[in-house]
């Protein structure tokens, strides 16, 4: 439902390889799924992550109500764990959903021994964990805004209190009927309500009784009705992931539009097949660049997407090297539907603030960030400029659109900082802030080549304007528990959207997020107003006006400065069937096969 962080200096997802699998047999060997994340992940309790590497796993272990069809672009919304769409009734404010009998959470010892089904309390339970203070969930604001009657008053009862959360007190706005009917009640229309419970990463069923017989250590033990179930975790290392045994019986069956010929295909080849087709996922953490590329090309992936340094090799020209097409490797290109950017920290000393000069500052230093070098050096030409918060395939995305955001013009930042008094008063070569102390903005990133490349651009950038930076560097998972805890004061990063409406991407910015999706910790009231008109109004002309407003007001006071829309390029090995990114919900690794014959031929 809500956005997804990610390293913003690599290409996208991450590596990744696969393989889908028939039922395994004693002489027929597993069909494995190798690939490689290109940072840490953080956990898998749906309640807890955010992170986009942590979503990924979570969204194959857990079942979500709905999930997005597999080839249909650029969406469609379809039953999973609910038998059908949702009954809805009252304008878009009453939801009932009936869910599948005879799904199966995996084998855990929290069950103790029994046979564990699904069931539509188990969403009841899930949801509310977003509200107990004590999960500390950063996706708790967005569930908030459904406005699902009564919810967040017993959050706040809690908190006042100073109690546990009440797990078994009603909710009059999300019931269990009966053993698998499950109704929803807001308090305002929520037309795009589906949205928030589709897929499994974080709308996904838990159980109690694990959640309970795991205690703190719930991020570690994910057990849920998916596909896949977790064997192993060497933390930052590697993942482990095998079918689970309990899971259902589900066949390939998805909705490719007419005119889309690969997708017929696929459908045409693989319809009726039992999910999933792979046996087992092994998926490794590898930071740097130059490994997982060359793993690819030793074979021992099946997926790569196409390191930035390793662009002008592998797509010369943006076609894909003749050596690489004469083994049978494919390529596929998709502008992604994310935004990589730089954060402000609007509580920082130095950066943060509302006063003129504040704005002045984070302004100039936009102003002063050359986007089309960083695409031509370092991105290779594999990025597009991003103009505002939107991104590519989300409502109200316009390609024709452009702002000041992309605008690279050092004379006149620092002409905006002479304005505003930041000039060097001490005589070291360095400005100052307006009353004469010196000025240091620090910077948050990571320890890899390809961070540091960017790290180099951009302090030329800022050495350029006279503007002294300090990067501190540090692993993904610590940066980002730090930025949650608003300590850092400037940090580039990816979001990537898991839903097609933009009202996620706006969480970025809105106030009661701040320390979860917002990270910058911006506060403006007119913003707060607008997200939540936009939020109870349907698609139209009225909503995209109140959009283009929210816009603007980010480009005024400039608590994020949107970089880029990268360019994937994922190249797959010959005998890798089936692959097509997912646009949202990040979900493949049952849709994928892998022709074991040919692949042993190869390797012959």
């Amino acid at each position: 439902m809500i956005n997804t962080l990610a390293r913003a200096g690599l290409a996208g997802l991450m590596v990744l390889q696969l393989g889908l699998a028939q039922a395994q047999t004693p002489s027929t060997p597993p069909k494995v799924l190798r690939y490689a994340f290109v940072a840490g992940e953080t956990g898998f309790d749906p309640a807890q992550i955010n992170d986009l590497y942590s979503r990924i796993v979570a969204s194959h272990i857990f079942d979500g109500l709905y999930k997005y069809d597999y080839l249909a672009r650029p969406y469609k919304i379809k039953p999973n764990a609910a038998a059908a769409l949702p009954e809805v009734a009252d304008n878009f404010r009453s939801f009932t959903i009936r869910i599948k009998p005879g799904l199966f959470f995996s084998d855990d010892p929290a069950f103790k021994g029994r046979k564990r089904e699904l069931v539509a309390e188990d969403y009841v339970y899930s949801l509310k964990r977003f509200f107990d203070p004590a999960t500390k969930s950063p996706a708790y604001s967005s569930f908030n805004d459904q406005g699902i009657l009564g919810l967040n008053e017993l959050r706040q009862d809690a908190l006042k209190s100073k109690k546990p959360f009440d797990y078994n007190a009603p909710v009059e706005g999300m019931k269990a009927l009966d053993r698998y009917t499950l109704q929803f009640k807001l308090k305002e229309p929520r037309p795009r309500f589906i949205e928030a419970i589709t897929g499994g990463d974080q709308a996904g069923a838990v159980a109690r009784e694990v959640i309970e017989h795991y205690g703190d250590k719930t991020m570690e033990h994910p057990v849920g009705t998916g596909p896949f179930m977790l064997k192993s975790w060497r933390r930052s290392s590697q993942l482990v992931l095998e079918r689970n045994p309990n899971y259902r019986e589900a066949f390939y069956d998805a909705e490719p539009n007419a005119e889309d010929a690969a997708g017929q295909a696929l459908l045409a080849r693989f319809k009726g097949r039992r999910l999933p087709m792979v046996d087992r996922v092994e998926i490794s953490i590898i930071e740097t660049s130059q490994p997982r590329w060359l793993a690819f090309l030793n074979r021992e992936f099946d997926l790569v997407s196409v390191p930035l340094e390793f662009s002008a090799i592998a797509l010369p020209q943006g076609e894909l090297a003749p050596n690489l097409a004469k083994q049978g490797i494919q390529l596929q290109r998709i502008v992604n539907t994310d935004r990589t950017l730089f954060y402000f920290n609007m509580e920082d000393p130095v950066v943060g603030g509302y006063t003129p000069e504040k704005v002045a500052l984070r302004r100039a230093i936009s102003l002063a960030t050359d986007v089309g070098r960083e695409i031509q050096t370092l991105r290779r030409g594999q990025a597009v400029p991003a103009q505002t918060i939107v991104a590519p395939g989300t409502w109200g995305y316009d390609p024709e659109l452009k702002t000041e955001n992309s605008d690279f013009d050092l004379p006149r930042a620092k002409a905006l900082l002479d304005i505003y008094g930041y000039k060097d008063a001490d005589g070291d070569g360095w400005r100052d802030f307006p009353d004469g102390k010196p000025m240091l903005i620090g910077y948050a990133s990571q320890p890899d080549d390809l961070s540091r490349s960017f790290d180099e651009m951009w302090k030329k950038n800022m050495d350029a304007l006279g503007v002294r930076i300090e990067v501190r560097a540090a692993q993904w998972p610590e940066q980002l528990k730090a930025a949650k805890a608003g300590q850092l004061p400037i940090w580039m990063l990816g979001f990537s959207d898991a839903a097609p409406d933009v009202q996620p991407s706006l969480d970025l910015l809105y106030s009661p997020s701040a320390g979860g999706q917002n990270l910058s910790r911006f506060k403006n009231e007119r913003f707060d107003e607008i997200y939540r008109q936009m939020r109870d109004l349907p698609n139209g002309p009225e909503r995209l006006a109140l959009l283009r407003e929210a816009q603007k007001i980010n480009l005024a006071y400039m608590p994020q400065k949107y970089v880029v829309h990268r360019i994937i390029n994922d190249l797959t090995q010959p005998w890798l069937i089936g692959f097509k990114r997912p646009i949202f919900g990040n979900v493949f690794w049952q849709y994928v096969d892998v022709d074991m014959s040919q692949k042993k031929k190869i390797a012959s």
